[in-house]
């Protein structure tokens, strides 16, 4: 692929994965404009005065809520990457109609922005949440992928092609517990929810590059899952504070003892690969399907599970993933 005279846009650019997608762009890739497509002008200002300074680089003000500024923004683009979300559990429990409008209706703007300005490829970002979902959250984002996946139909017969990437619990990104176990170790205790409780985990680094390898790959209508680590999140606790007390305070509502990247119902149409798996499209109305000759399709029943995963991160694994986060947290810089 060539992402040298490739026009990319990113919505949520100036979040967690927005920004280190922005620097792996800029020092690896070269795109000929990276636009940056995000609502809050003073996180904007704050990645232009931070080292984010290259003549490749445009800053849009925008909300993905509206349709008219992202056909204007995606004026002449070539690739979108769809990581603007509402993802704080507990905000869009309280504020369900806020997270309906951002995660559903932005997910359908985008979808329908890109077809009308001949997009070539759209990768909306998901998450485990969307599989089997308890929360208002995962139910969106379930939403959003369907959303995304069945507007393939819609553009069969033009350029633009949607898929969407699949991932657990990111390190170190706004939300991600470390930030919070990293503050509660001064303290003397941390707090879990359940210490049976297991999740996904992958690093920002990581996420993006998974994220840049599917856009080169897809061809549409399919959902990447890459192959990541399960963690038991008492280890993560033991990792980051090992001589505090562990205070179980029982699950919230809205909240998993598991996490799934891959459901029963789904693996029949998966094709497993050596990194990643593929979720095929349920139905081959258009695309998507010439998975199967490249991997192996999945055996009855399978489910990908985060306390079923064949891999695992001890405590001393753990230890060494999150080092260059508690560095940056050390630093102030952690974006918790």
């Amino acid at each position: 692929m060539d992402w040298k005279n490739s026009v990319v846009l990113i919505t949520g650019g100036t979040g967690s994965f927005g920004r280190k997608f922005v620097r792996i762009m800029l020092d690896e890739f070269h795109p000929k404009k990276l636009i940056v497509f995000s609502r809050d002008e003073l996180k904007q200002h704050e990645m232009q005065t931070s080292g984010f300074a290259d003549p490749s680089l445009r800053f849009f003000i925008g909300d993905v809520r509206d349709r008219d500024r992202l056909r204007r923004a995606m004026n002449g683009v070539d690739i979108v990457v769809h990581a603007a979300a509402l993802k704080q559990v507990p905000a869009c429990e309280y504020n369900p109609m806020e997270a309906i409008k951002t995660n559903i209706m932005g997910t359908s703007n985008v979808v329908e922005a890109a077809l009308d300005s001949e997009v070539n490829k759209v990768l909306a970002i998901s998450t485990d949440k969307a599989v089997n979902p308890v929360n208002l959250y995962g139910a969106t984002k379930l939403a959003a992928e369907k959303l995304v996946i069945q507007s393939n139909a819609y553009a069969a017969g033009a350029a633009t092609r949607y898929s969407c990437v699949r991932y657990g619990n990111v390190v170190g990104s706004r939300g991600s517990v470390v930030p919070v176990f990293l503050k509660q170790r001064e303290t003397g205790t941390v707090t879990i929810t359940d210490d049976r409780m297991t999740r996904f985990w992958l690093s920002l680094d990581q996420g993006v590059h998974f994220v840049i390898n599917c856009i080169e790959q897809m061809e549409g209508g399919e959902v990447f899952v890459p192959k990541i680590p399960s963690m038991k999140v008492v280890d993560l606790a033991r990792a980051i504070a090992p001589h505090a007390a562990i205070n179980v305070i029982g699950i919230r509502p809205g909240e998993k003892l598991h996490e799934a990247l891959i459901s029963e119902d789904e693996s029949r149409t998966t094709v497993e690969l050596e990194n990643m798996f593929v979720v095929q499209p349920a139905e081959a109305l258009w695309f998507g399907y010439s998975w199967q000759q490249k991997g192996n399709l999945l055996e009855d029943g399978f489910r990908y599970t985060s306390d079923t995963n064949t891999e695992w991160l001890d405590v001393e694994g753990i230890q060494k993933f999150i080092a260059p986060y508690e560095k940056l947290f050390s630093n102030g810089k952690l974006d918790g």
